[in-house]
């Protein structure tokens, strides 16, 4: 077991790579000591979470619809045996032309951790349109695990910040659980509408999305890039 001085970094073992300065290794050494502090910042802010009272009682039990043949599933079905649902508004309503590209970017890679998450929580996948135009965007994009549900028929979209009072759709992350036969609102991502600091959007949903996470490790960072469905060097992505 390697021992720790009080900064957190490795007392006996330094990391080093091939060829590099020693300024190098100095500067890195104090982004190690900053990342050390980030991710006890990160489990600080995730405990605080954790340990929020109950929310508010979900007033009606939603009904959503879901599948090929749009059968009615309510939202106390969806929990599939889990204490806990995670539910991601994405932002394609019926009068958007096309799914929205940034939402898409996150749907892509969590269609893949979904057989995980699932081990734990339930997660379901909310938007706006009809449950057949949500379908065809999913065999578009490959997705196979997602559980995609409509809201065309509800009020859920307005109720949990999936959608503005001009109509317009928003991404939204909300929590929920379920304790006998009373669903609550655990949690939902709150800094969307927060004053950002300058040069940053409000990256409420920023922990969930890779594709910045993998960018931030770079030396360009995120830039004015913006997720796309489709680019011209390949297939939609």
């Amino acid at each position: 077991m390697v021992d720790q001085n009080a900064s957190g970094l490795k007392s006996s073992q330094q990391e080093r790579f091939p060829n590099e300065s020693a300024e190098y290794r100095r500067a890195r050494n104090g982004l190690l000591e900053a990342e050390i502090a980030l991710r006890r910042q990160i489990e600080a802010v995730a405990a605080q979470r954790r340990a929020l009272p109950p929310g508010g009682e979900v007033r009606e039990d939603y009904v959503f619809e879901e599948g090929e043949d749009a059968r009615p599933i309510r939202m106390s079905q969806l929990f599939a045996g889990k204490p806990t649902l995670i539910a991601y508004s994405f932002m394609y309503g019926p009068k958007m032309d096309h799914a929205c590209p940034a939402c898409t970017s996150i749907l892509d890679a969590l269609d893949g951790e979904t057989q995980h998450v699932t081990q734990r929580a339930s997660l379901v996948v909310i938007a706006k349109s009809p449950i057949a135009r949500i379908i065809g965007h999913a065999k578009q994009r490959g997705w196979r695990s997602l559980r995609l549900l409509s809201s065309a028929a509800n009020s859920y979209n307005v109720d949990y910040h999936g959608e503005n009072a001009q109509g317009e759709q928003t991404s939204a992350l909300n929590v929920f659980t379920l304790k006998g036969d009373v669903v609550r609102h655990s949690f939902g991502a709150e800094m969307h509408n927060s004053r950002a600091d300058p040069g940053q959007d409000p990256r409420h949903v920023d922990s969930i999305w890779p594709l910045w996470n993998l960018l931030d490790f770079t030396p360009e960072g995120r830039g004015d890039f913006h997720p796309k469905l489709r680019y011209a060097d390949g297939p939609s992505a």
